[in-house]
């Protein structure tokens, strides 16, 4: 169960009192302007009941908070809320989720990580660095989680713009490259998927504080305001890399319609030129009884004259057009 704990530290009038066991939580929210702040890491049935047992949490947010697979969301249930977070990061290049689940009353944060959810080691150096921000309780603490993770998101957009510029320099070929479009198709689909994750957080930050000002009071809110910001700066530019993928996905396809019908148009023009000849000696391929030009010797060699002449004229007006 100890590895499943990462911290469990309480606090006191934004001081840090120190490490405490799961069993003296009840004794600590007691005292005056005192919370505790817990980080758990995919813990068991039996750790999440007792993390139940201690706060008085609702069952179905405890159920919930079993498995990663929730939308990213709030519910108020009973004295707390439950927040359901989308996290984002890079390992070895590649973009991976996780989600990180809260619990937060009027004396105490549970942060529970599933998955590559983010580590908030960072996020508690920073809170004590603010004591007299840390001592209004937590929801400082929470604006500083909710920050972390949004904060995170920026270094998969710079990831998936470098991507998107791996990817440019094939896009204006003239030949079809089925590869070029399922990278395309990949890269919007992360795309999406980043957008569904950010999007929510301003919608959370937004319902805190016009919801729950006993959680968030006022000298709060243009911290929850600042994360709405960075969520909608975030989202501007998923939207506009967006665009740019349709757009580049329509150029590409363009591309390779065009030089399909160039190579159609280049056909038609050979087509046409190689029908005289055709046309002309399948005549003399015919059994005609009587056809007066065979017995005339020049018949044979200006026929051929006509015909290369005729083929030479079609050929330059071709040209001229395009078409060869």
């Amino acid at each position: 169960m100890t590895t499943m704990i990462i911290n469990n530290v309480a606090y006191q009038k934004g001081r840090r009192l120190g490490d405490i066991r799961i069993g003296d939580i009840s004794e600590i929210v007691k005292q005056p302007e005192a919370f505790v702040w817990i980080s758990l890491y995919q813990p068991d049935d039996t750790l999440l009941l007792r993390v139940q047992e201690e706060f008085g949490l609702h069952e179905l947010s405890i159920e919930d908070a079993r498995e990663a697979r929730q939308r990213p969301k709030i519910e108020a249930n009973g004295e707390s809320l439950f927040i359901v977070l989308k996290t984002a990061q890079l390992e070895q290049g590649q973009v991976v989720y996780g989600e990180t689940h809260l619990f937060i009353g009027a004396n105490f944060l549970v942060s529970i990580r599933h998955g590559a959810a983010l580590d908030d080691a960072q996020v508690r150096e920073r809170c004590e660095k603010a004591p007299n921000l840390l001592a209004r309780g937590p929801g400082f603490a929470l604006y500083a989680v909710l920050d972390f993770v949004v904060d995170n998101y920026l270094p998969v957009v710079a990831q998936l713009e470098k991507d998107f510029d791996a990817i440019e320099k094939d896009i204006f070929k003239d030949r079809f490259d089925k590869l070029v479009i399922e990278r395309l198709y990949g890269l919007k689909r992360q795309l999406l998927e980043l957008r569904n994750a950010a999007l929510p957080v301003a919608d959370i930050s937004a319902e805190l504080m016009r919801f729950h000002e006993d959680l968030i009071p006022k000298v709060l809110r243009s911290y929850f305001r600042d994360v709405q910001d960075h969520v909608s700066r975030l989202v501007g530019l998923v939207d506009g890399m967006h665009e740019m993928l349709n757009t580049a996905m329509q150029v590409n396809l363009a591309l390779v319609a065009h030089n399909q019908n160039e190579v159609v148009k280049r056909l038609a023009g050979w087509g046409a030129i190689l029908a005289m000849p055709t046309v002309i000696f399948s005549l003399y391929g015919m059994n005609f009884a009587w056809m007066p030009e065979l017995t005339w010797k020049p018949a044979y060699p200006l026929t051929v004259l006509v015909t290369l002449l005729g083929c030479i004229y079609i050929h330059r007006r071709l040209r001229r057009a395009g078409w060869v």
